[in-house]
């Protein structure tokens, strides 16, 4: 695909192609990571606006950034009320943080039955909202969404241009319904609509697996990068692939992020992440059926090493 720098309201990406917000994976080291591969822009995991703002201390630890880490700063924030998600976004814990996402996608239950995510996809006015009152941090503003909750219910091009008057720097467009979740095949129509509808930059998400799906994208949505999730978390090495980085040897690369998840967050934190991003990463290898049953019994950071060791990669 073609590399180019993306202007975010004057924040200068070093390309364009991204690491999506992951809950439960996008943390500082996996973040750094990434970067270090070639992604030109990564998002924390999403965090709450209100939990910002009610002091809670797990919602405070998601926004750590390792002291080595060089990229742009970006943070994304979730919520559906306008007054606590500008309280957030000037919040001294968001402070470090150059570029403010805010989620208007996420399909779980959950979030959607708060009023929250994809929610919004329903609701301009109050999405309008939630976009002018983070843009009075003085800090860019994007905006991550669904093409609608349905097939029925598309919203992409009118939504776009809300965010973009409502003040967003950036749009991602996930090229999905809300109701398909992370199935099915990725709408690129609806997402060039989305382009050719605003001004602003326009990212295309969804169902990037491997350079040649970056390609395809990119091609039939006309967008200005693309955004990795899945495919970052089976294979980070995706973004050197696609960004022309060279590749390290991949043993080396997992068992660095295993010390340095264990140096950022304890022992216990680091063994139970790695064992489930060891199993991403060698899926499909030869063996991997039996080493993913063997990962799960680990329980000491010397165990996942000898593990890691001896892995296919």
């Amino acid at each position: 695909m073609l590399l180019k720098k993306i202007d975010i309201g004057g924040l200068l990406t070093p390309n364009n192609v991204f690491l999506a917000p992951l809950a439960g994976y996008t943390n500082a080291v996996f973040r750094e990571m990434c970067y270090n591969l070639g992604a030109g822009l990564t998002f924390t995991e999403m965090v709450s606006a209100k939990g910002l703002c009610y002091n809670s201390k797990n919602t405070r630890e998601l926004l750590y950034i390792t002291p080595s880490y060089g990229g742009i700063k970006a943070v994304q924030l979730f919520g559906s009320d306008a007054d606590y998600m500008r309280r957030a976004a000037e919040s001294q814990d968001v402070s470090p943080f150059d570029l403010i996402d805010i989620n208007m996608g996420c399909p779980v239950p959950k979030i959607f039955g708060n009023g929250d995510g994809s929610a919004l996809l329903q609701d301009f006015k109050r999405a309008a909202a939630v976009i002018a009152a983070c843009k009075k941090s003085g800090k860019r503003v994007s905006v991550k969404f669904r093409i609608g909750l349905s097939a029925e219910k598309l919203v992409t091009a009118d939504f776009a241009k809300m965010c973009e008057d409502s003040g967003a720097d950036m749009i991602t467009v996930h090229g999905r319904t809300r109701d398909k979740i992370y199935a099915g095949e990725v709408n690129c129509e609806e997402i060039a609509r989305a382009k050719a509808a605003v001004k602003i930059p326009v990212i295309a998400n969804g169902g990037i697996f491997s350079p040649a799906d970056a390609d395809a994208l990119m091609e039939r949505t006309g967008a200005d990068g693309v955004m990795l999730a899945r495919g970052a978390m089976y294979s980070p090495w995706l973004f050197a692939e696609i960004t022309g980085t060279p590749v390290p040897d991949r043993r080396a690369l997992i068992m660095r992020q295993l010390k340095d998840t264990y140096s950022a967050f304890g022992e216990r934190f680091a063994v139970v992440f790695m064992r489930k991003m060891a199993a991403f990463y060698t899926k499909g290898m030869p063996g991997s059926a039996a080493l993913r049953e063997k990962l799960f019994t680990c329980d000491t950071m010397e165990k996942l090493e000898e593990m890691i060791a001896s892995a296919q990669f």
